[in-house]
This record gives C-alpha cells, sequence and structure tokens, in this order.
C-alpha cells in the first residue's frame, strides 16, 4: 500500500502533465467559431499543421491531485528535450523521473527505492498501450492517437469538432474534440467499457507564447473500475529551446520497486 500511495501522488501526476503555462507576457487564447462545413480531413490537417515546434522546453508545474483519499498540491520542474527525453523534478530532488522513447524510470530519496522499466504499468494504469510518443503528444495537447490512421466522422458540439471513429472499435470508445481557431484538442476521451477504465484529458484554456499556442491549463480524470483519480495542472516560468541537461542517477544501495 506505501509504494501504490507513493505512485499514485507523484509519479502517475509527473506523467500526466500537460503542456501548460502562465505569466504576464502569455496571451491567452480566445476560441474561434466552428464551421459546420468544414470536412474531417481538413480538420485533421489542420491539427497536424499546428503541433507545437521546438527543441528543448523547461517549466515549473503546479500540480492539484486527488484521488478520494489522498489530496496534495506541489510544484516540479519540467524539462523535455523534443522526440527524446522528459524530466521531472520534485522539489530538492526528492523524487525525479526520467523518461525516453526506451524507459521509464524514477526514484524516491524519501523511501530509498527506485524504478527502472518500460510504459507497462502506466499503460495498465490508465486502460491503454502508451508509449514515449503517446506521453508527449498528451503533453503538448496533441490527439492521443494519430487520427489520420483511421476514418473519423465529426459534426459541431459546443463550438468544438467533435471526432469518433466510423466505425466502432472493439475493446475501446474512443472521442476527440478539437478547437477551431487553432485546432488544438479541447479533450480527449478513451473508455474500455468492460474494464470499466475511463482515461479523460480536457485542454480548459490555450495561451499563445513565443509564437506558439500550448495549453493554458488542463483537467485530467482516471477511472479503474471504482477508484477515481483527478489531476489539475498549470505550467509557470516556460521557456523554448535553452540549452539544457537532464541528471539523473539512480542512487546506490536503492531497493527496487516490482510494479505487479
Amino acid at each position: 500500500m506505501k509504494k501504490k500511495i507513493f505512485i499514485q501522488l507523484w509519479f502517475l501526476p509527473l506523467l500526466l502533465t500537460a503542456f501548460t503555462f502562465s505569466c504576464k507576457s502569455a496571451k491567452t487564447v480566445s476560441s474561434g467559431t466552428a464551421d459546420d462545413n468544414l470536412s474531417v480531413r481538413s480538420i485533421i490537417k489542420n491539427h497536424y499543421r499546428n503541433q507545437v515546434d521546438f527543441n528543448t522546453m523547461s517549466g515549473r508545474l503546479k500540480i492539484a491531485y486527488d484521488d478520494g483519499y489522498n489530496t496534495q498540491t506541489l510544484g516540479v520542474n519540467l524539462r523535455m528535450k523534443k522526440d527524446q527525453a522528459i524530466w521531472m523534478s520534485a522539489p530538492f530532488g526528492v523524487v525525479k523521473a526520467y523518461i525516453t522513447p526506451e524507459r521509464v524510470s524514477f526514484y524516491n530519496k524519501l523511501d530509498n527505492e527506485y524504478f527502472d522499466g518500460d510504459f507497462g504499468y502506466l499503460s495498465r494504469m490508465l486502460g491503454t498501450e502508451l508509449d514515449f510518443d503517446k506521453v508527449q503528444n498528451l503533453l503538448l495537447g496533441q490527439a492521443l492517437l494519430d487520427l489520420r490512421e483511421d476514418k473519423y466522422q465529426a459534426i459541431v458540439s459546443g463550438n468544438n469538432y467533435e471526432l469518433t471513429p466510423e466505425e466502432t472499435r472493439e475493446l475501446f470508445e474512443i472521442l476527440f474534440q478539437i478547437e477551431p481557431r487553432h485546432f488544438k484538442i479541447a479533450s480527449q476521451q478513451l473508455v474500455q467499457p468492460e474494464k470499466k477504465r475511463l482515461l479523460n484529458v480536457q485542454y480548459t484554456s490555450y495561451q499563445e507564447k513565443e509564437a506558439r499556442v500550448v495549453p493554458e491549463k488542463i483537467d485530467i480524470t482516471a477511472i479503474d473500475t471504482y477508484e477515481r483519480t483527478q489531476i489539475e495542472i498549470v505550467y509557470r516560468n516556460l521557456e523554448f529551446d535553452r540549452p539544457l541537461n537532464f541528471p539523473y542517477k539512480i542512487p546506490e544501495g536503492y531497493d527496487e520497486i516490482v510494479l505487479n
């Protein structure tokens, strides 16, 4: 139980944090107006045309976490190198996480423990197969799945373009909403009805910074049977394309966490 609470309070929020930021120099992006006549192909094409272009990014996250049993608000340092690395550190480095396309790793100085493995545990926890690209897309306000690989139908719902697959998937129910001004994800939801699992990510607002459109605030809900986790994230002090390093080394003598 101790390890489970630790992972929920620190590691899961770190991996689920979204690419958000707020400061006096940033402008909140207001919504445009959805066009009923815009084709699905154009909606998807515009979504990928407006991906965030950067080499590195750094900032601080404010994370509010609630699983019904534990609540916590904390600040986290975040560094990213696009397509290569995601690095996070809690205050005083008591917990650090390092994610690459090959591995997921974190350690906890308070309990002298570490985990070093693949995306399997997080995938089981969220009810969908995850890899580095999907986690990165989640952080950047992009569709978790590649919208270009399947056929979708679209309607205008609440001034967003709502996309659902033309063919029903056997194991998953999928829904994407795309906002009409910059064609970023407004919300994305993946459901596994038989396993009673749901992942819902709401990008509450977007903002413009250095000619880049990034989320400003997001709300994440993950449900697994009767367990419900809610996370609210806001970014601060974001900087693009600065030289960064990613200091990470599991201390000697720590006990390995084996996640079943």
